[in-house]
Order: C-alpha cells, then sequence, then structure tokens
C-alpha cells in the first residue's frame, strides 16, 4: 500500500495504548517497556492481535522509549538494535494474520526522557533517533511514526533524521506528532502554528497530535493544525485523565461512545488518520473503526473535494481563622497565572475583594510549565490586598524533609491556611504520572502539619516551638463511590484536618452524603465552578476522572447554544444557593465568570 496516497484519498484507524495495555497487564509503566519485546513477546503480540482484530488500519511498533540514551537508563543500551527489530516483528507478524492489508508504523519517540534533556546535547540525541530509525526501517516498517514531542527542538531533529534515514533506505514515510498540553501549548511553549511554521520545509506523509489532551483538547489542537497546513493530519488522543488508584498505578474511565462521538468530529474535521493513545483500548478502537468506516461510506464525495483543495492554510500580621465570622461565606479560588508572573491574579483578586470576597484560596498549579508556587502567591495577595487566604499544597515529587522545611518557612512569614493535597504530576507526554513521587500523601501531610502545631516534627521530635496552621484538606463529592469519598472526609478529620474543601459539585446527592457523614464535624466549603458552555461540560464528565455532571446540566447547556456562559453561571448560582445552609460556604472556582458569580451571589 501507498501510505502518502493512502493519507490523502482515504482515512486510516490508527490503533491505540500500548504502554498502558501492558501496564494494564502488571507491568510498572517505570520500567522499559520496549524491552518486554524480548522477555514477554506473547504479551506484545496479544496485544497487537487485539488491535488487529478490532478493525484497526495501522499498528505501532512496541518501541516508543526504545532509543539507546534512554535504554541506558534501564542498563538496555546495547539490545537497542534486537529491542527494535523484535519490536517490528512482532507487529509485522500481526499485520500479516489480518484478512486484510495493515499497515505497520515504527514508533519513535524523544531520544531522551525530560529529565534526560539538559544533560544531553542535540547531536547525541540526533545519533540515537538514527540508530534507532535504522533498524526500524530496515525491519521493514511501512511508515515511521515520530510521536509524543513535547520540545518543538527535538521533533525538528528527529524529523531531519528520519527522513534523511528514510530517503537513503527506500523511502518510507514519516509522520511527526507533537504533543500538547492543555494550553495548546507544547512543552517547549510553542502553539500549533509554530509547529507547523517549523516543520513546513520537511516532505512528511502526515503531521499530527498525540497523547497528554482527550479527544477534546486533540480536537482543538487539529483545527488549529488544518487551519495553517494541507498536510494530512493525524490525531491519537488518551483517554480522557488517568485515575490514580496505587502507589504506581493508573487506570482510566473514558467510554466508547464519548470516543466515537470525537473520532465523527476528528474526522469532520479533517482527520486522515485517527487512532488513540494513553488509556484507550481495543474496544474504543473498534467502535472508533465502526465510525470511520460509515464515515467513508457517506462523505467520500466530500474527502475527494478536501483533498483536491489547496488551502494554506513586609511583615504579615496574624489573621483570624478563614471560618471564624459568623454567617455563610462565599471564597474563590484563583490558579497561578500561565505567564509566571501575579500582576493577573492580583487584579482578579481586587476586583473580588470589591465584590465583596474576604477569602482566597490559592490552587496548586498542575501545569509542567513554570508558575508562581501556591504559598508565594497566597501570600503576595494577603500582604497587598488584606485578604485571608488558603495556599494548597500537594505532596507529589516532595519528599518529607523538603515538605516539612517549606512549611516551617511559610509560617515563619506568616502562611497560615494551608489545604493538604496528594496531587499528581503534570503530564510531560510519555505516560501518565509516571515520573511521580509521593513520600506521603495527603493524610500524611495532614498528620506532619498537626504535629507541627502540636509542636514535633514528622520523626515525632520535639521542635523549638509551636506552629499554629489551619489545616484543610480537599474531598470529592463526586467520585463514583460517594460512600469513599464519605470515608475518606472522615480519615482526613481523624488525622487532622480542621476544614473540608470539596472538588466542584454540579450535583446535590453525593455532597449530601459526605456532609451527613461528617455531621457537622468541621467547616465544609463546597466549591462551585460556573461551566462555559457543552463543550466543557461534556469534557469534564467523559475525560476527567471523578466528575459528575448531570444529564439536565449537560442538556441546558447545549441548548443554550451561543448563551451557554450565562447559562452557566445561571446553573452554579442556582446551586450555590442550593447549598446555601447545608454547608459553611461555597468557593467559586473557575475563569473569569468568578466574579459574575460572585456579585450575584452577594448582590
Amino acid at each position: 500500500m501507498n501510505v502518502r496516497e493512502l493519507l490523502t484519498t482515504s482515512v486510516l484507524v490508527g490503533d491505540g495504548a500500548m504502554g498502558t495495555m501492558l501496564h494494564a497487564a502488571g507491568n510498572s509503566l517505570d520500567q522499559a517497556l520496549p524491552a518486554l519485546n524480548l522477555t514477554e513477546p506473547e504479551l506484545v503480540r496479544t496485544i497487537h492481535d487485539s488491535y488487529v482484530g478490532a478493525g484497526v488500519d495501522l499498528v505501532q511498533t512496541n518501541t516508543f522509549g526504545a532509543s539507546r540514551l534512554r535504554l541506558a537508563e534501564y542498563g538496555a543500551a546495547d539490545d537497542v538494535a534486537r529491542i527494535n527489530a523484535a519490536g517490528a516483528r512482532l507487529a509485522r507478524e500481526a499485520a500479516a494474520r489480518a484478512d486484510r492489508a495493515v499497515l505497520v508504523a515504527g514508533s519513535v519517540a524523544p531520544a531522551v526522557s525530560v529529565h534526560q534533556r539538559r544533560r544531553v546535547a542535540a547531536e547525541e540525541r540526533r545519533a540515537a533517533v538514527r540508530e534507532q530509525v535504522e533498524v526500524l526501517v530496515g525491519a521493514g516498517v511501512d511508515v515511521v511514526l515520530l510521536e509524543t514531542f513535547g520540545h518543538l527542538d527535538e521533533l525538528v531533529e528527529a524529523a531531519e533524521v528520519a527522513l534523511e534515514v528514510a530517503r537513503r533506505t527506500g523511502d518510507v514515510p514519516v509522520i511527526a506528532q507533537a504533543t500538547f498540553g492543555s494550553d495548546r501549548h507544547t512543552l517547549s511553549g510553542h502553539t500549533p502554528h509554530e509547529v507547523v511554521t517549523a516543520l513546513a520545509g520537511f516532505p512528511l506523509a502526515a503531521m499530527g497530535v498525540n497523547c497528554t489532551l482527550g479527544p477534546q483538547g486533540c480536537l482543538a489542537v487539529l483545527r488549529e493544525l488544518r487551519v495553517h497546513t494541507a498536510v494530512p493530519l493525524t490525531v491519537q488522543p488518551n483517554a480522557g485523565l488517568p485515575r490514580r488508584v496505587g502507589p504506581a498505578r493508573f487506570e482510566y474511565d473514558i467510554d466508547a461512545d464519548y470516543f466515537v462521538r470525537y473520532t465523527r468530529q476528528l474526522l469532520d474535521a479533517g482527520a486522515a488518520l485517527v487512532g488513540g493513545c494513553c488509556g484507550t483500548t481495543p474496544s474504543q478502537l473498534a467502535a472508533a473503526a465502526a465510525a470511520v468506516a460509515e464515515h467513508r461510506s457517506q462523505r467520500a464525495a466530500e474527502v475527494a473535494e478536501r483533498v483536491a483543495a489547496t488551502t494554506v492554510v513586609p511583615e504579615r500580621p496574624e489573621t483570624d481563622g478563614p471560618f471564624s465570622a459568623p454567617g455563610h461565606v462565599v471564597a474563590v479560588e484563583l490558579r497561578p497565572a500561565p505567564t509566571g508572573g501575579v500582576d493577573e491574579a492580583l487584579e482578579l483578586a481586587a476586583e473580588l475583594q470589591e465584590a465583596g470576597v474576604g477569602l482566597v484560596s490559592v490552587a496548586a498549579s498542575s501545569s509542567p510549565r513554570a508558575q508562581v508556587n501556591s504559598v508565594d502567591l497566597a501570600l503576595h495577595l494577603h500582604n497587598r490586598l488584606g485578604l485571608t487566604t488558603l495556599a494548597s499544597v500537594t505532596t507529589w515529587d516532595r519528599t518529607i524533609m523538603a515538605l516539612q522545611a517549606d512549611l516551617l518557612g511559610a509560617h515563619a512569614l506568616g502562611v497560615r491556611g494551608v489545604v493538604c493535597e496528594t496531587g499528581t504530576p503534570p503530564l510531560l507526554g510519555d505516560y501518565p504520572h509516571v515520573d511521580g513521587i509521593w513520600d506521603v500523601d495527603s493524610l500524611g501531610l495532614i498528620e506532619l502539619l498537626a504535629g507541627l502545631n502540636d509542636g514535633t516534627d514528622y520523626h515525632g521530635l520535639r521542635l523549638g516551638t509551636k506552629t499554629s496552621f489551619e489545616i484543610g484538606a480537599r474531598v470529592n463529592p463526586g467520585s463514583r463511590d460517594p460512600g469513599r469519598a464519605a470515608a475518606g472526609a472522615l480519615d482526613k478529620i481523624a488525622a487532622g484536618a480542621q476544614f473540608l474543601i470539596t472538588r466542584p459539585v454540579h450535583e446535590l446527592a453525593g455532597l449530601e452524603r459526605v456532609l451527613e457523614a461528617v455531621d457537622g464535624r468541621v467547616p465544609v466549603l463546597v466549591a462551585v465552578r460556573p461551566l462555559t458552555g457543552f463543550d466543557e461540560a461534556d469534557y469534564l464528565a467523559h475525560e476527567v476522572p471523578d466528575v459528575t455532571i448531570p444529564a439536565a446540566t449537560l442538556a441546558a447547556l447545549q441548548d443554550a447554544g451561543p448563551d451557554a456562559r450565562a447559562a452557566g453561571i445561571d446553573l452554579a448560582v442556582a446551586l450555590a444557593d442550593q447549598i446555601r445552609g447545608m454547608a459553611k460556604g461555597v468557593v467559586v472556582t473557575g475563569g473569569s465568570d468568578v466574579v459574575e458569580a460572585v456579585r450575584r451571589l452577594l448582590g
């Protein structure tokens, strides 16, 4: 089959996750998964067969991260040729067993991990890519697939090298895929337009987006790419966001109906290849294959017309506790600005203060880009505006000693309100949160703060003084297991939590269960988020774990059409009014709509 011709005249279905499928079979993500081509070939073969059986047109070799530099981290650098050759062989054998033509794509990740990048020069990266691509092409792959590149310079390097090897060894087509964050920028800060511009001079068979984002986010990036290029586009979204179910275990909840709904939109947006990345399964890809088959039969004329077109596309004073005042509290949660500055947050906080807000909670950053620490921003807002502030502190990638030192320093500067969270590392491309470490979770952080308040450190040693932290914790009434959420709230109270803040709620059933369990032991603030429209609600309902959006809310936002933003505020205000009397107060969270929501709540 001529891959270039297929990508310009038809739509191909790629396979789904390999790494997270191997993870689901009991393999840790912090090992060299490509090495399973040698040690557990039957498992790899079974996954390939399941995707072929699902009806995909292309399977990817289990060689993501199989460069010499990455394998060296696991002591397997000398096996680079054997691992890649075995990966190509296993995929080709699965394709050969199909009752139709199936392509094999040689999967090539960035030559270095995020942690290696600072220590490895560009020429070393190029050499590692060249070695891997030469093995894959020599082993008979139909196309080289560069995937999950978060740094544009590495994608450009890899494209140059892969195209040079491909021309020298038989003109094997090359596809280049970047990965984007929720802000539609790569990890290196580049937009889809900038990615297209950087790759414009390369004779790529296709370019596209994969990993990090779920179907909705990838659709937005795909649309931006389409504006700026006529090159065939590929898209392989994650199955939404993963849920952490253990120290090194993650799972996804996205359902096939939602995945197929967005597959149709990806096709309408001009995707030439649709598949899946982390968390996607053969059942979801089978549903996607059926949607593509329907698309091919219903819109063949439109596809041909599109292909024919050539569109070019000071000292801080002590404060009263946050809940010392009687009555119903209306607070706001702010996030550090993605720009890394504080002016934007300060301006918004001042506007909220003028509207009547006296308590601001600063959320922890979930972005891989450099941002102001939540504790520092909370301190800054208090010092500049006199607001009472809470700062969210997460435990991921922090040793207990580092947490303890930072908290003692924060207390010395005047920080008092702390919201304890386990947290999850931001997605950096490869596999979900594999780089995260946790000495303690949120319960351990609560216990640490309670000990400091009692004058002892985490190991029980006496301190020279006692702290006076106001200890908060998160609870999620939207969990698909409300009983577990209620039990978790009680565990946090027993550990020393003095107040609770919920994750954003959109219905009352789960909240009532949690409040009933807490039974007034500590104040509870309920987070309310004005939804900006149907797309956001649809994303939260289907791609983000443990978020419950009622069908009536989805229907109301969809029916509102262009007035959905106003409808989202109406829904949030109505929910907040229902919560009044049930809990100590509400925390309005979200974007620019928080000001309007707060004015209506306090008006």
